[in-house]
């Protein structure tokens, strides 16, 4: 019996035993004594007995939304709604996924790339889910859609499977999103690596295949209004602005900052998602810009090839919940038509860096305004 399993049957002898004599209150007390080991999932399995017992309980309320915003990152909600991201892994995952194919879905959250894998052919799909309260959620789910009998969620990380324990073969197919903004920041180079080479046949299929890192130059007054102002009120703040040279936007924050691209972007770092390697990279370029304009930061962005044809993008100009990471220039310079900027970047498999080296080359001005 799994860890997820055998919590819900001591919590149902719980409550045969105990319930007729423990007010939500009780539930409440012992909700708030329960270690977090678990990952909450026993806390959250006492919250719900107290709600049980009274629906509108103030502090078994409160004490649920905090144990899920803190266990459950509220990304997963933007992503479930991300209908462009949706349909993409679904097209893929049916160019990919052939009938009696056995398929791991890593870090499979509410279990839709799973189903998508159900409905699309495999014999059984082994979906592993390292955060036990979301994977308790995926649970529920699939069995709303009639497909326990074709998925298992494992609550585990993929670390941690084992081929004849968790999976009863290795898996034709690996099915995968666990990319950031930058594509690194969630692990997916390294957790794949060992994936691939435990868990997967060496004839495996991945979706996704690859992915490439791209950089250009971009002018945005907000950006640099909101985050390199100078001063306020008379006084002079620009020492403030070592603080923060990367700046992280969600989708609605980098609709407001009405980016311009200057350039278009230059690739910098791919990946191999099939063959995934943990080397570290560097290199030196030079990013052209094509338009006229005031350069205050250089864009980060990805593209993905799920499959063949198919692709997602958190690009400039491209929908879909995927925030942006931008790193700002240390003084904003002007540019002409053919100028470039350097920049040196580098990553280590978990994030990358970009440093923008001190002007753009060619005949870059420092912009009018701002002080040297």
């Amino acid at each position: 019996m799994d860890r997820i399993a055998a919590l819900r049957a001591k919590s149902a002898m719980g409550t045969n035993q105990s319930t007729e004599h423990n007010s939500a209150d009780d539930f409440v007390a012992e909700a708030k004594a329960c270690p977090l080991a678990d990952g909450g999932l026993q806390t959250a399995l006492l919250l719900d007995k107290a709600l049980h017992k009274d629906p509108h309980h103030h502090e078994a309320r409160l004490l649920r939304e905090k144990l899920h915003r803190t266990f459950v990152p509220r990304w997963h909600f933007s992503m479930l709604a991300d209908t462009p991201r949706n349909a993409a892994y679904a097209k893929a995952i049916a160019a990919k996924v052939t009938k009696g194919d056995i398929v791991l879905d890593i870090g499979c959250g509410a279990g839709l790339t799973a189903m998508l894998a159900a409905r699309a052919g495999a014999k059984h799909v082994y979906a592993c889910e390292g955060q036990p309260l979301i994977a308790h959620a995926a649970m529920k789910i699939v069995a709303a859609n009639g497909l326990s009998d074709r998925i298992t969620i494992i609550p585990k990380w993929s670390y941690d499977l084992e081929v004849g324990v968790d999976l009863p073969e290795p898996a034709d197919v690996v099915i995968s999103e666990i990319v950031d903004n930058v594509l690194l920041g969630e692990g997916a180079l390294p957790t794949l690596k060992v994936a691939m080479a435990r868990l997967a046949k060496p004839s495996a299929r991945t979706v996704p295949e690859t992915g490439t890192l791209f950089a250009q130059p971009i002018e945005s007054a907000e950006l640099a209004a909101l985050w390199q102002f100078g001063s306020a009120e008379g006084f002079d703040l620009r020492a403030f602005h070592d603080f923060a040279n990367i700046v992280e936007m969600t989708p609605y924050e980098f609709c407001a900052a009405n980016v311009r691209a200057l350039g278009a972007p230059t690739p910098l770092f791919s990946f191999d998602f099939a063959k995934p390697a943990t080397r570290r990279g560097e290199m030196s370029t030079e990013l052209a810009c094509d338009q006229k304009g005031c350069v205050h930061a250089v864009l980060a962005s990805f593209e993905m090839i799920l499959a063949p044809d198919i692709r997602l993008s958190n690009g400039i100009g491209q929908a879909g919940h995927w925030g942006r990471t931008a790193f700002l220039m240390g003084k904003p310079v002007h540019v002409e038509r053919k100028d470039q900027v350097e920049i040196t970047a580098s990553h280590d498999c978990a994030a990358l860096n970009i440093s923008i080296h001190n002007q753009a080359v060619r005949q870059s001005r420092i912009a009018p305004g701002v002080a040297a």
